[in-house]
């Protein structure tokens, strides 16, 4: 007999007079294994101290156990991971994995990228692939999603694109925020955003809707640029402010920008909400402590994360997998300056 340290799944399927394969459906605790079978087979390898080899079966069954969550990097305008939206991703992604016992490996270089790495599915490296954010690489995500499975995609539900996407109703989120900033009375409404991010450039048509409903004439002096990156979003808000262009209020396409609009209006003397009447977008974490609370979009993170992993373990099971649409919701708070 071996030392127990050193048994293996020969020994235990001896022990227990059954075969290996049963041995090993019962420790993966597979229901084609009867009960009373299992639990002796169970109790064997507790009093023998027993531990399946994960890299070795995971090996056999060709599975990694590992979902790649991937953030592309593009050379202009984008959030860096420390972004509190992406940490708050990440997490609801990582919460939805834990309970699938799978862990979740991190990326910031697009699988499709010229002179990137091997693509994680066909190495093994990964089961399956989520990409935050569609950025200016649409067509050739696109064309990656088309070609490899399963992957699914968080941003907006773009027309023409087939692969399985997760996100809020972004162009109904602008028009409710850009809607309460006028049912205030505000009527000089500045937009901050990067509208070459098709997610803001459906927030920015919102925000156009609203303002012809309103009947109010879109001014095109008061549509800013304006990256997620904080540093340039307070450039960007620090030089609306210097150019001389009246407004009353801004919509702003992240949370970060509002807080960042909101830093600028405070230093060059200007009161949030009393002058100005400020939103954001996504409702992440600290948006309801900020100074002044903040009234944003919420995107529903925590069920976002969750529908992309259901739908990219749908794909893994041999689905097609499910785009979703969640809702986009007015949070009001302090920085309009009514409730």
């Amino acid at each position: 007999m071996k030392k127990k340290q050193n048994l293996v799944m020969q020994d235990i399927a001896r022990m227990a007079g059954v075969s290996e394969s049963t041995v090993s459906r019962a420790l993966a605790g597979s229901p084609l294994v009867a009960q009373k079978t299992r639990a002796r087979i169970l109790e064997l390898a507790r009093a023998a101290r027993y531990t399946v080899n994960e890299s070795a079966r995971n090996l056999r069954q060709r599975k990694s156990r590992t979902i790649e969550v991937v953030i592309p990097i593009e050379a202009h305008g984008r959030q860096q991971i420390s972004d509190p939206f992406f940490l708050d991703m990440l997490g609801s992604i990582a919460d939805a994995l834990a309970l699938r016992e799978y862990d979740m490996l991190l990326s910031k270089r697009a699988p499709w990228a010229n002179g990137g790495r091997r693509n994680p599915l066909l190495t093994g490296r990964a089961d399956g692939i989520i990409i935050i954010g569609q950025g200016r690489q649409c067509t050739a995500l696109a064309n990656f999603a088309r070609d490899n499975k399963p992957v699914a995609v968080w941003g907006a539900h773009l027309p023409g694109n087939d692969y399985v996407v997760v996100g809020s109703d972004n162009r109904l989120g602008g028009k409710k925020a850009t809607a309460h900033l006028l049912q205030l009375g505000r009527r000089r409404i500045a937009f901050l955003g990067d509208t070459e991010q098709p997610e803001i450039a459906l927030r920015h048509q919102g925000y156009l809707d609203a303002l012809h409903e309103a009947g109010v004439k879109a001014q095109p002096a008061l549509s800013i640029n304006a990256p997620f990156d904080s540093a340039e979003a307070f450039a960007a808000a620090k030089a609306l402010i210097e150019s001389g262009e009246a407004f009353d209020a801004i919509v702003a396409a992240s949370d970060v920008i509002a807080m960042s609009a909101i830093a600028a209006l405070r230093q060059a003397g200007i009161a949030v909400p009393e002058d100005v009447s400020v939103t954001g977008y996504d409702n992440i974490a600290s948006s309801a402590w900020f100074s002044p609370p903040l009234t944003t979009i919420s995107q529903s993170i925590d069920k976002g994360g969750a529908a992309l992993v259901e739908a990219l373990f749908d794909q893994i099971k041999g689905g097609a997998g499910r785009s979703v649409v969640l809702p986009a919701e007015l949070i009001v708070r302090g920085s309009c300056g009514k409730s």
